[in-house]
C-alpha cells in the first residue's frame, strides 16, 4: 500500500470527491449533462442530503417541479455553502447529470448561478498547498474513511450468508436503507459511513466515538467491570489496551436493519471484537474488526478498516429531515 504521508489534503478533498452520498446515484446519466434554468421553491439544508426544490421549463417549455439532490450539509459547507444560499423566490442557472428518464425532472448538480452572477460550485479543485494535520499519539481527533478502503455500496459477495441473510441480500433495494427512515444503524455499519467520527477521551475509564451529523455517541468503557445497561443499536463497548493497540469487544445489541454492512442485517446475537491501531505516523486509524453474528453469518468474518485523521472541527448537527432522507425514491433509485 501507499504511505500516507503528514501533509494531508484534508477537509475539502473529503467531501469534493470521496464521501458524497449513502446511495448509487443510479438513476443520474453521466452523458447527459445539461444547463436549466427555474425559480426556487425549496431549499432544505438537513441530512441526509441538501436539496433545492424549483419551478422550471421542460424540453416541451411546460413549466414542471425540479428536483436537484446535493450532499449532505457538512460536504456543502465545505465547498462554501451555507443555510442562506439559496432562498425561495430566486432564480438560477444550474448544470448537472440528468436523469436516466427524460419524463423525471431530477438532477444532480455541478454549479448553479443566481441572477446576480454569484456562482455556487458543487465540486472545487484543490489548487493551494496542503495544510498540515496534527498526529495523534492517543486515537483522539477526527477521523473519516481512508480512500484506500476497498467500499462498495451493494452487500458483499464473499460473506458467509445464512439462508435468512442470503434471502435479504438476494432482495436488495436501495428501499431498504434505514437512513432513509433518518434511522442510523449501530457498528460495525456506523463506522463505515462516509461521514467523519470524532474520537475523545474525556477521563481515563472512557474512550468517547460522536459521528458527525447523527445522533449517535458510542461510549467505549475502559472499566471493564461496568454494569451492564439496556440493549440498543450501539451495544455496550469494554475496551482495554494491548501493547499499543486498544481492543474493544461489544455486544448487548438490538436487531439493527444493515447493522453488520450495506444491506446486510444484524441480529441481538451480533458480536464485535475491534483493534484499533495507530499506524503512518498517526495520521492513520486501522480498525481490525472481527464479526459475529450466527443469525444472519454462518462464520465469523473480518473487517480491515482504515481512517485517515481530517482536522478537527465541531460536529454538524445530526437534524434529519424524511423529506429530504426519501428524495432518492421521488429520483426513481432502483
Amino acid at each position: 500500500m501507499k504511505t500516507h504521508f503528514l501533509l494531508a489534503i484534508g477537509f475539502l478533498l473529503l467531501y469534493s470527491a470521496g464521501a458524497s452520498a449513502h446511495h448509487s446515484h443510479a438513476s443520474l446519466d453521466p452523458n447527459n449533462v445539461q444547463q436549466q434554468t427555474g425559480v426556487v421553491t425549496k431549499y432544505s439544508w438537513r441530512m441526509p442530503h441538501v436539496f433545492i426544490k424549483l419551478d422550471g421549463p421542460n424540453a416541451q417549455g411546460e413549466v414542471v417541479e425540479w428536483t436537484i439532490e446535493l450532499l449532505h450539509p457538512a460536504g456543502m459547507a465545505a465547498l462554501g455553502w451555507d443555510e442562506n444560499s439559496l432562498k425561495p423566490g430566486e432564480r438560477i442557472i444550474w448544470e448537472g447529470k440528468m436523469d436516466v428518464d427524460p419524463n423525471r425532472y431530477y438532477s444532480g448538480l455541478v454549479w448553479a448561478e443566481k441572477a446576480d452572477g454569484t456562482r455556487l460550485d458543487n465540486s472545487r479543485s484543490n489548487t493551494g498547498q496542503p495544510t498540515l494535520v496534527a498526529p495523534s499519539a492517543d486515537f483522539t481527533g477526527m477521523w473519516v474513511r481512508d480512500q484506500r478502503v476497498g467500499f462498495t455500496y451493494y452487500p458483499l459477495d464473499d460473506w458467509p450468508y445464512t439462508a435468512l441473510a442470503q434471502k435479504k441480500v438476494d432482495a436488495f433495494s436501495e428501499t431498504q436503507n434505514p437512513q432513509f427512515n433518518c434511522e442510523d444503524p449501530g457498528p460495525p455499519k456506523s463506522t463505515q459511513l462516509p461521514y467523519p467520527i470524532l474520537i475523545s477521551r474525556p477521563d481515563s475509564n472512557s474512550v468517547v466515538l460522536d459521528y458527525d451529523m447523527r445522533d449517535q455517541q458510542r461510549v467505549l468503557h475502559m472499566d471493564r467491570d461496568i454494569v451492564t445497561g439496556p440493549p440498543s443499536k450501539i451495544g455496550q463497548s469494554k475496551a482495554w489496551m494491548e501493547g499499543d493497540e486498544l481492543v474493544v469487544e461489544t455486544s448487548n445489541f438490538v436487531a439493527d436493519v444493515w447493522g453488520s454492512y450495506t444491506g446486510v442485517d444484524s441480529s441481538d446475537q451480533k458480536h464485535l471484537i475491534e483493534r484499533f491501531s495507530l499506524i503512518e505516523d498517526g495520521n492513520t486509524l486501522r480498525i481490525q474488526m472481527t464479526l459475529t453474528d450466527p443469525m444472519f453469518l454462518t462464520r465469523p468474518v473480518e473487517i480491515d478498516y482504515f481512517m485517515r485523521k481530517i482536522h478537527t472541527r465541531e460536529l454538524f448537527p445530526g437534524s434529519c429531515s424524511l423529506e429530504a432522507a426519501r428524495l432518492f425514491i421521488e429520483a426513481g433509485y432502483q
